[in-house]
């Protein structure tokens, strides 16, 4: 029996720890679970190589997608300090030239009028829409952050099932190369106990036409294995993209389902959501503002003047205007603004319910690809023992070499089986990661 493997040890403790527990079942402690051999199946790693985290930085460098939201985030600072503005004085120098049918005789009839000056207009009350222009612009800055944060956790999935996917064909390969060993091996034993006429001629053209649809299988594999490549090379723009390194440990426990779904409203769509919520509530105040007066003040300094006013250095003048009928376009600007806030609201309480959803689903279908992972490592466990005992049966001639043939072919089938669902295994934990909002 072979010795157990970290990540069979890693998934059965994984499992035992409360993903099958529901079933009723007992499941089988890790001593029992008889491993895959990894030199066989495929499933070694060289030492040296790009890990998920190197591809995940890479990806992040290259996203158009995520620089896109950066840049979303850089236009909020912007539109804060746009906002900021309103609530600030604004100072201008100002040169004007007055041309008039003047005779020039006297101060009032000049036919050329200078005037230079410093303009100062202060708002003073504008029914606090400044203040909340402001907030509204702070919460759409943390409303884009969360945006681009998800965008980022989002990609961090891209990147996994990529990344796995072309582990995945690279351990086919090399499990389709090894049943290919194999099977040549026993043509050329079969070779040899033709000639002793202890074979059929049929026996060694039945192991012939396994062995050349194993070849066919390669050759597809290989162009799998291509296309994943293609499409990891594309995400993070290395090319050529050189060797992968799985370095990430395996789980070794899978707390309950309520401790993931507790992370449900920390996950940046939902906090995304929250602010969009909060920059509607501070709009409504912004539209409210229209049935308040407003109070300016404005003042000016004269450095040039010419005619009755020569001798005027400045004025200030207090401006109150009191809204009174606008043909209703205070009351629907407010309306709307309420209506979109509420809309806003159900967005939110909606993105939080699905974070929940999804939480629940990845939760499912993680335990899912545990269970039958282990239960695959079982049935390769068998089916190789299977095997050897048919070789031997065969050498005794207690068996045909169908039967031989058969076994390899079911040794085969399992190991594949096995690669799949180990990196199943792994994509489906990034997914629970990603949909309770943690990522590298």
């Amino acid at each position: 029996m072979n010795h157990p493997s970290r990540l069979c040890l890693g998934l059965a403790s994984l499992l035992c720890a409360g993903a099958a527990a529901p079933t009723g079942e007992t499941e089988p402690s890790a001593q029992q679970i008889i491993p895959i051999r990894h030199h066989e199946a495929g499933l070694a790693v060289s030492a040296e190589g790009l890990t998920l985290a190197d591809c995940y930085r890479l990806a992040l460098a290259q996203s158009e997608a995520v620089a896109i939201r950066n840049e979303m985030l850089n236009a909020t600072e912007g539109q804060f300090l746009q906002a900021l503005s309103t609530a600030l004085p604004s100072v201008d120098y100002q040169i004007a030239e007055k041309r008039q049918d003047g005779s020039g005789a006297s101060a009032f009839s000049l036919k050329r009028i200078p005037e230079q000056k410093f303009a100062l207009s202060q708002p003073l009350f504008s029914g606090f829409k400044e203040f909340a222009a402001m907030a509204g612009s702070r919460a759409q800055r943390r409303q884009r952050a969360h945006e681009t944060a998800r965008a980022e956790h989002l990609l961090l999935i891209d990147v996994a099932n990529a990344f796995h996917l072309l582990l995945q064909q690279q351990g086919d390969i090399r499990a389709l190369d090894a049943t290919r060993k194999a099977l040549e091996d026993r043509l050329g034993e079969l070779h040899r106990r033709e000639e002793l006429g202890r074979s059929r001629q049929s026996e060694v053209a039945s192991a012939e036409a396994r062995l050349r649809r194993v070849e066919a299988d390669l050759e597809s594999a290989r162009s799998s294995e291509m296309t994943a490549r293609q499409l990891m090379e594309f995400l993070t723009g290395q090319s050529p993209l050189g060797l992968l390194n799985d370095d990430q440990p395996d789980p070794l426990a899978l707390p309950a389902e309520g401790e993931y779904l507790a992370k449900a409203h920390a996950r940046p769509d939902v906090k995304s959501a929250e602010e969009a919520w909060n920059v509607a509530r501070k709009a409504v105040w912004v539209a409210q503002a229209g049935f308040w007066p407003t109070v300016s003040l404005d003042a000016n300094y004269y450095t040039k003047r010419a005619g009755v006013s020569e001798d005027i250095t400045w004025d200030a003048t207090l401006d109150v205007s009191i809204p009174i009928f606008h043909g209703g376009n205070n009351l629907g600007a407010t309306k709307t603004a309420r209506s979109e806030a509420r809309q806003a609201k159900l967005t939110f309480e909606l993105t939080k319910r699905q974070a929940e959803l999804e939480i629940r689903s990845a939760y499912a279908t993680l335990q899912g690809s545990i269970a039958r992972y282990l239960a695959l490592v079982r049935a390769l466990d068998a089916a190789e023992e299977n095997y050897r005992l048919q070789v031997e049966d065969y050498g005794r001639n207690l068996v045909n070499n169908l039967d031989v043939l058969q076994a390899l072919q079911d040794v085969q089938d399992a190991r594949r089986d096995v690669i799949a669902a180990q990196h199943t295994a792994k994509r489906d934990h990034w997914k629970l990661r990603v949909a309770t909002g943690e990522t590298l």
